[in-house]
C-alpha cells in the first residue's frame, strides 16, 4: 500500500543538485531561479541568512534550512568564524503543480538533533563533499535527495506546517483521503467517498479538511488534477489522454476545468510554456 508521502513523490520526480560544499567564511550571495528550492545543511559554526522577503534568520546549531522559491539572499558566517555548509537546489515539480511544495513556508529550519535518522546520511554527504572521490557529483546529489525526503517526513510527523497538504498529511484521518486522491486522481471522487475513506461524516470531513488544508476538498482535488495535467502536457501527452489520466471524462471537460483554473486552455498554456523555454535557451 502506497504511503502518504510516496503518493506524491511517485508523481513528481525529486531532483537535487549540490552546488556548494565546504567552509563558508564571510559572506556569500545566492540567487534562486524561481523554480528551485534551496537547502542549506550547517554542521559546524553558525550562519546568518538575510533575505528581503524573509528577513534575517540565525542558524546557530547544526541543522537544515529549507528555502522555498528563495530569490536573492545572503549567508554570513559568524565574525572570524568558518561555517561548515553544504548547499543544494532541488525540484519536486515545476511552478505550483505539486501541493507539497505549495504548503511549505518560505523558510523552515530543522536542527539535526531533532532528526536522528539524518545522522548517517548527512555525515556521508559532508564526507563526500570534502573528499571528492570519483563519481562525486552523482553521490552528493543522491544523498541530498535522501535528506530532502527525510526532512519532509519529519515535517509531516512533527506537524511543523500549520496549513496546506503537509498539514493534511499530518492528520491521521485526513491523510487517508489525501493519499487516496494523490494515488488515484482518475477516481470519480465525491465528498461522500472522501469522507468515508477518512472515517468521518461528510460535514465533519468538509469542515476539518477546509480548516486544516486551507481550501475545500473539491477545490483541492481540482488543483491536484490541474497540476498533474500540466506535468503530463509538458511531457507531450495529448489533451484527451491527459483528461482520462487525471479524472476528466473528455478533452472538453478538462479544457473547461483547466481554463477556469488557469485562464488559458491546455493548448494555449502549453504553447506559452514552450515559448518561455525557447526564450530561456536563447
Amino acid at each position: 500500500m502506497i504511503d502518504r508521502l510516496s503518493s506524491l513523490l511517485s508523481r513528481f520526480e525529486l531532483r537535487a543538485r549540490v552546488f556548494r560544499g565546504g567552509g563558508l567564511r564571510g559572506s556569500e550571495s545566492f540567487d534562486g531561479d524561481g523554480e528551485e528550492c534551496h537547502l542549506h545543511l550547517v554542521r559546524g559554526g553558525s550562519i546568518v541568512l538575510t533575505s528581503a522577503p524573509l528577513g534575517q534568520h540565525v542558524i546557530a546549531m547544526p541543522g537544515a534550512v529549507f528555502l522555498r522559491r528563495p530569490g536573492s539572499y545572503r549567508l554570513d558566517s559568524g565574525e572570524g568564524e568558518t561555517a561548515d555548509v553544504v548547499s543544494a537546489a532541488f525540484e519536486l515539480g515545476l511552478g505550483d503543480e505539486n501541493p507539497l511544495l505549495r504548503s511549505l513556508p518560505g523558510i523552515l529550519s530543522i536542527p539535526f538533533s531533532c532528526v536522528p535518522s539524518l545522522e548517517a546520511v548527512q555525515e556521508a554527504l559532508f564526507a563526500e563533499c570534502h573528499e571528492r572521490a570519483c563519481g562525486h557529483a552523482a553521490v552528493v546529489d543522491r544523498l541530498a535527495e535522501v535528506l530532502v525526503i527525510q526532512l519532509l517526513r519529519f515535517a509531516i510527523r512533527r506537524q511543523l506546517v500549520e496549513s496546506g497538504s503537509l498539514a493534511g498529511l499530518a492528520d491521521a484521518r485526513l491523510s487517508k483521503a489525501l493519499t487516496a486522491m494523490h494515488s488515484d486522481p482518475s477516481q470519480e471522487w465525491t465528498l461522500e467517498l472522501m469522507a468515508g475513506i477518512a472515517g468521518m461524516s461528510r460535514s465533519r470531513f468538509a469542515a476539518a479538511f477546509t480548516d486544516t488544508v486551507g481550501i475545500p476538498p473539491g477545490e483541492y482535488l481540482t488543483q491536484w488534477r490541474i497540476g498533474l495535467a500540466k506535468r503530463l502536457l509538458r511531457r507531450g501527452l495529448a489533451v484527451k489522454l491527459v483528461a482520462l489520466e487525471v479524472g476528466y471524462g473528455s478533452a472538453s471537460a478538462l479544457t473547461r476545468a483547466f481554463t477556469h483554473g488557469v485562464g488559458l486552455t491546455p493548448t494555449q498554456w502549453l504553447a506559452g510554456q514552450r515559448e518561455f523555454a525557447s526564450g530561456q535557451v536563447e
